[in-house]
């Protein structure tokens, strides 16, 4: 005869074995012990539940408490290394607390963003958005649910809790590298993307320029991609005046696409024009020479942002205060041609 399967493990057994009450076993399994059970108590509450192989049951617990434990992360591009670097930092933070999350795109940021979900307010807990533009989010906005934003406009309302990084230093640290270097010719290669990250750079950038005498910039914007920052490069390299001595990309896919256009022009980087990029992706050292680049902690990002949903959700106050970036020097920057 078949034996009969043994029972699944309740948190009436783990009470027993802990010689606590179920109540207990709630507030510790469910991460709201502080304040209300000693350390011990709750060390030996998660002892049990692990040697007993129990395991709450989500599906009952997300219909008793209202909570499905789901967050939504809204990135512009799921291709971009950045965004998938942020995710896996939310991703590290929510499975710490027995939440999972749901990525969805929005293509270039610009939105709007639709609501994934019949009904957003039933399917989810929280949402996290990432590098978005200020109106992509209206519909998920208009769902009644706690918003996170990353790298976004401080000055736009409706958030739970922001997480930016401190955007402006990195450009400023990359102009003043390049000023320091010698060079006075500089063109900005933008992103053709309207959205606050790449607003800041823009206005970092000509903030500091602007208190050099002898310094000027010009802009040109693309798409963010190789090809698009080639052609845009290619348009400055042949264009009538003086060649600029530095090229000052928003990003490191731009900035690969100018060490093309200037190969291709039969000039060396950084012989005779110096590149810089943003973000300090794997391609940044995938190119020769390699760029010089600005450090984002992508995965502190997602890092933070999900604990930042968590604290809102449990009703604490979120860490604020800008994350630093660093500017990484490397091949691609050298002292100006006379």
């Amino acid at each position: 005869m078949r034996r009969p399967a043994p029972s699944r493990p309740t948190s009436r057994d783990v009470a027993r074995d802990a010689g606590v009450s179920q109540a207990t076993v709630s507030l510790v399994l469910g991460g709201k012990w502080r304040g209300r059970v000693s350390e011990a108590t709750a060390g030996r509450v998660r002892d049990s539940a692990r040697e007993l192989g129990y395991r709450p049951n989500q599906a009952a617990r997300s219909l008793r408490l209202g909570h499905t434990r789901t967050a939504l992360l809204v990135v512009p591009a799921l291709t971009n290394e950045f965004f998938a670097r942020v995710y896996t930092g939310a991703a590290a933070v929510a499975a710490e607390h027995d939440f999972g999350v749901v990525l969805y795109p929005s293509p270039d940021g610009t939105g709007p963003a639709r609501d994934p979900f019949a009904s957003a307010r039933a399917a989810l807990d929280g949402v996290i958005a990432s590098s978005m533009a200020s109106d992509a989010l209206r519909a998920l906005r208009g769902a009644g649910l706690p918003l996170v934003m990353l790298d976004s406009d401080p000055g736009d309302g409706g958030t739970a809790a922001r997480v930016n990084l401190d955007i402006a230093d990195g450009m400023r640290q990359v102009t003043e590298h390049l000023l320091a270097l010698g060079h006075r010719r500089f063109v900005h290669l933008a992103s053709a993307v309207d959205t606050w990250t790449f607003a800041v750079r823009a206005r970092a950038l000509r903030d500091v320029l602007r208190a050099v005498p002898d310094a000027v910039v010009r802009t040109v914007t693309a798409p963010l991609d190789v090809r698009a920052g080639t052609e845009a490069a290619e348009a400055v390299l042949e264009g009538p005046g003086p060649l600029p001595t530095a090229i000052v990309c928003d990003d490191d896919i731009l900035a690969a696409g100018a060490c093309k256009a200037v190969r291709r022009r039969g000039l060396r980087v950084p012989d005779d024009l110096s590149v810089t990029g943003f973000d300090d992706l794997a391609l940044a050292t995938a190119v020769e020479p390699e760029l010089t680049t600005v450090r984002l902690p992508a995965e502190q990002v997602g890092r933070r942002g999900m604990t930042a949903l968590l604290a809102v959700l449990e009703g604490r106050p979120a860490e604020r205060g800008d994350l630093p970036v660093h500017l990484v020097p490397r091949g691609s920057t050298a002292v100006a041609r006379a």
